[in-house]
């Protein structure tokens, strides 16, 4: 995640005082096309084409993604609840693309709201439900110790992230090979942490009088960290909104196992392997963003699963090419005391430099877009370690940014989900909002105050605290 930090999925916080004290240029996070036609003109084939591990309801539960939906091979729609046309054969269909990412600070001075932005999301930071009234304190005061070093960081890659002007970018090569199919659609962006807000984009949605959204997280694996955060975020906008909750919808979520993915990753790696004086030796280092473990252990997060599934079908992909190189995953971006998803980029950089592997290309995994984890973490501090552990020829994949092959695949993606949108359900409670009991949250209120007064004030915790920061 961007400034290194666990992206865990969560609620709807945001820095209050940052949220919308810009005005936002539309022109940037949306592309725009209309059309109207029949619902033959749809393509109708099964969702089997997202092949891949599916997402019960039971797990999803467990996830607390509390999404009224049905999910069969990596596809989400919701409970029916058509929206109503006054036309009987021929519909006015405003279809609209919502693109889900992370988002970024812009500048050195966005960096600290945006790590609040971050760590006060609670499934970020997950604390008991005893402690959870600490949440945005605590992100404030994480914020705030982060900043420095994140700005550095942020400083080294010129000044901000590249996200949205690449996510931008990317809607627009996506509305473009839309059209290409004979699809005009508007396509958005909505970021989690930063401008523009997913709650930004659903405005102009609503604006816009969308009459059928996609919803594409442009996350090829499927993690509660990720895809599952934003998710919740357009459920609870959803739940609130009678236009919105009568909305066909169609959530894609996930798409690492399209074979356009795949081959598209695989013709970067092939390219970069022929820039190697011997590219036979050269192992390939896949690199992923980690996540704690307790999200798979304990969460049912498929991420691990789906990631070690990713690498396996884009290694099968270079094989049926005649390419047979060595390769390793590892997970990077660890932050804080918790244990993480291992093997470490880190750690197992050193290892094989000292088993005497001497050309390395790096693959940035789970990253579709270049941002501070591929041009700082791995371009700088993960070559500069490589290259003093006695590798001696680095290589780097570029992310895939607007790769046409990958773009007209996620296009083909949404033209897929397009027959089963259907609304979203606004009859979905929160449990907790379900179990709300004043008395035992007056107890608990009472009880972690005083556990928070201790903790802040032992010297040991605090020191403890800081180091697992920096």
């Amino acid at each position: 995640m961007e400034a290194a930090a666990a992206s865990l999925s969560g609620s709807n916080i945001f820095h209050r005082n940052y949220r919308f004290s810009r005005s936002i240029n539309r022109r940037r996070y949306i592309a725009s096309g209309s059309r109207y036609f029949s619902n033959s003109d749809l393509n109708t084939q099964n969702h089997s084409v997202f092949k891949g591990p599916n997402l019960s309801n039971v797990q999803i539960q467990k996830r607390n993604l509390r999404l009224q939906m049905n999910c069969a091979l990596g596809v989400c729609t919701f409970p029916e609840n058509v929206m109503e046309s006054h036309h009987s054969h021929i519909v006015e269909e405003k279809l609209g693309v919502l693109l889900l990412n992370l988002g970024g600070p812009e500048t050195l001075n966005d960096v600290q709201p945006f790590l609040y932005n971050l760590f006060a999301d609670p499934d970020i930071i997950r604390l008991p439900r005893l402690l959870r009234f600490l949440q945005r304190p605590l992100a404030k005061l994480i914020s705030v110790l982060r900043a420095p070093k994140s700005k550095e960081g942020y400083a080294a890659i010129g000044g901000g992230s590249p996200l949205r002007k690449i996510t931008d970018e990317q809607a627009d090569a996506l509305r473009m090979a839309l059209e290409a199919k004979n699809i005009r659609a508007n396509v958005y962006v909505g970021m989690r942490y930063w401008f523009p807000f997913t709650e930004e984009a659903i405005e102009q949605i609503k604006r816009d009088r969308i009459t059928k959204l996609v919803v594409l997280p442009l996350y090829p694996q499927f993690s509660i960290s990720t895809t599952g955060s934003s998710i919740r975020v357009l459920q609870r906008i959803f739940k609130e909104d009678a236009y919105l909750s009568r909305l066909p919808v169609s959530v894609i979520l996930s798409w690492y196992q399209r074979q356009g993915y795949i081959n598209s990753m695989a013709d970067l790696i092939e390219k970069e392997l022929g820039k190697f004086a011997k590219p036979e030796e050269v192992m390939i280092f896949f690199s992923a963003h980690g996540v704690p473990v307790s999200y798979v252990e304990e969460a049912g997060d498929p991420y691990k699963d789906q990631m070690e599934e990713c690498i396996y079908l884009i290694m099968q992909e270079l094989k049926a090419r005649g390419i047979g190189n060595d390769h390793t995953l590892a997970y990077q971006s660890r932050v804080g005391p918790v244990q993480w998803l291992k093997p470490y980029t880190d750690e197992v950089l050193v290892e094989i430099g000292q088993k005497g592997v001497k050309s390395l290309l790096a693959v940035p995994i789970s990253f579709v877009s270049e941002h501070i984890e591929t041009l700082e973490e791995i371009d700088m501090e993960y070559k500069h370690l490589a290259l003093e552990s006695g590798i001696k020829n680095w290589g780097r994949v570029p992310a895939l940014g607007c790769n046409s092959l990958f773009i007209t695949d996620l296009a083909d993606a949404v033209v897929e989900a397009l027959p089963s949108a259907k609304a979203l359900s606004a009859s979905t409670e929160n449990d907790e909002e379900a179990e709300y009991d004043p008395l035992r949250y007056l107890v608990k209120m009472f009880f972690g105050s005083i556990l928070a007064f201790l903790l802040l004030l032992t010297p040991k915790v605090v020191l403890a605290f800081r180091n697992s920061l920096f």
